[in-house]
């Protein structure tokens, strides 16, 4: 059985990856600082930080052990708490770059060593290109993940492909009903957020064979809300 790595797996975006691929038949090992949900499918949970060298090379290591080596790697985990430059800390700084930057290439670089093949899905954000108000950190954050794609996909290339996804509105739990939520669906040509499985079937297609020529590449997934 192949076997895939996502991180942030117990919740969201990277509880539906983990879902999908599961569906496809992979052996999936979830890597998440929080507790999967009981019907979650994954056959490995490793509880860490992503931004911890030691539990991620540790983690990966136990899934290669016991799952085999990954041919599907997703960086889903992120975090996006409000922050301005009127209010920003350097704890605040630190700890988004820290989760959302240095914690996808910390996976990418510790299991990208067991992979004679396969794909690197990376996560990146619409608010790389388009900024939300209140989230100065996590946009610089999305947008570095833009450039660690193209970089990872020239090192990493031609055994392993790396391709982001950059999601749009999601309704992900705690969005579903908000105030919020709703005036940004008005904004949206398709007329709808994305669902968190949305966003996993994009995944799916990325790492088939369907886009085997496609490296360096991060696909915006927003209902047309980028080109408004």
């Amino acid at each position: 059985m192949a076997s895939a790595i996502v991180t942030g797996g117990s919740s969201g975006m990277g509880l539906a990856c983990v879902r999908r691929l599961s569906a496809d038949g992979y052996a999936v090992a979830n890597l998440d600082l929080a507790a999967p949900p009981d019907d979650s499918p994954a056959a490995l949970t490793c509880t860490l930080d992503v931004s911890d060298p030691e539990a991620v090379a540790a983690a990966v290591d136990r899934a290669v052990a016991e799952l085999g080596a990954p041919t599907v790697v997703v960086t889903a985990a992120g975090i996006y708490p409000r922050t301005t430059l009127r209010d920003l800390t350097v704890e605040q700084y630190r700890k988004v770059m820290d989760v959302n930057v240095l914690g996808t290439l910390l996976v990418a670089q510790a299991a990208s060593r067991h992979m004679t093949s396969g794909t690197i899905v990376t996560f990146a954000s619409i608010d790389a290109y388009s900024p939300h108000p209140m989230q100065l950190v996590y946009c610089a954050s999305k947008t570095a993940i833009l450039a660690v794609t193209r970089s990872l996909a020239q090192e990493l290339a031609p055994a392993i492909r790396v391709v982001g996804v950059a999601p749009g509105w999601v309704e992900t739990p705690g969005m579903a009903g908000s105030e919020t939520l709703a005036a940004a669906v008005k904004s949206i040509p398709l007329g709808r957020a994305a669902q968190a499985d949305d966003i996993a079937a994009l995944v799916a297609v990325l790492t088939s064979e369907a886009c085997a020529y496609i490296t360096g590449e991060t696909v915006v997934a927003a209902g047309g809300y980028y080109c408004r």
